[in-house]
């Protein structure tokens, strides 16, 4: 009786640890950002501080107000910057991770070369296919981002309205969460998400502006493990506030899954 009693002890001990170490694992997101780029891209010309694509300081979709660097560093209270992390990818022109607060969760952000927004999307695909893991090193932890996230986010000009890519993808086992934020993303991501296997957390049906509060948004709901349908209404709701387009044509913009 009592070595029963033990064995359904230690069984219990074991399954409370794994069920806590699978709620504590880290909730890794990568963003890949396309910068604004007047000269190179076929976009409504912006100012050209927003538009110089080689310039993430003063970027629209980085180093300005509602840029992915500028939000997170200065505009949230639940995200600390960490640094800005040296790659060897020249097309990379800033690479920075933040970490989460009171979560176990960290955000690194790669800023494209605007000029090179073909890679930027490629390299974007690809991990959602779980390739190109990438390993950065944090207080003596390897943390793992590109195809090895949980989450990963593309921002930008839908440069599929101009160019084909065709990125070579594997078998996953397990889908990626993306989110893609530019214009009419839905029409021009879905075939190469399909074959890449990922899971459209969010994206659009219509022209947007792709600013870094709704990414913030999906990403709140994603680490609260909120459903697409959540998610979606979330991003509408955050989407009307900072662009006064009605809440209607909010939820008609974004949607989730295919």
């Amino acid at each position: 009786m009592k070595i029963q009693q033990m064995r359904t002890t230690w069984l219990f001990i074991l399954l409370t640890t794994v069920t806590m170490t699978t709620l504590a694992e880290t909730q890794n997101i990568h963003v890949f950002v396309a910068l604004c780029d007047n000269a190179n891209q076929g976009i409504v010309k912006v100012p050209e501080s927003l538009g110089n694509g080689q310039e993430p300081k003063s970027n629209l979709y980085w180093g300005a107000a509602f840029g992915v660097k500028s939000f997170f560093r200065y505009k949230t209270s639940d995200w600390e910057y960490l640094k800005a992390i040296p790659t060897d990818n020249p097309k990379v022109l800033e690479r920075i991770i933040f970490k989460h607060k009171t979560k176990d969760a960290y955000l690194l952000a790669d800023a494209y070369d605007g000029k090179h927004i073909q890679s930027c999307i490629l390299d974007f695909l690809v991990a959602s296919n779980g390739q190109n893991p990438i390993q950065i090193n944090q207080n003596g932890s390897s943390i793992t981002f590109g195809g090895g996230s949980g989450l990963l986010a593309y921002i930008g000009h839908d440069g599929l309205m101009e160019f084909q890519v065709k990125p070579r993808f594997a078998s996953v086992d397990k889908p990626i969460d993306v989110i893609i934020l530019a214009c009419y993303s839905k029409s021009y991501f879905s075939d190469l998400l399909k074959q890449a296997g990922a899971n459209p957390l969010l994206w659009t049906t219509h022209l947007m502006a792709p600013e870094a509060y709704t990414l913030k948004s999906a990403i709140d709901g994603w680490m609260d493990g909120e459903t697409g349908t959540q998610i979606d209404e979330r991003a509408a709701q955050i989407y009307n506030q900072y662009q006064k387009c009605g809440i209607n044509g909010a939820r008609n913009l974004f949607t989730t899954g295919f």
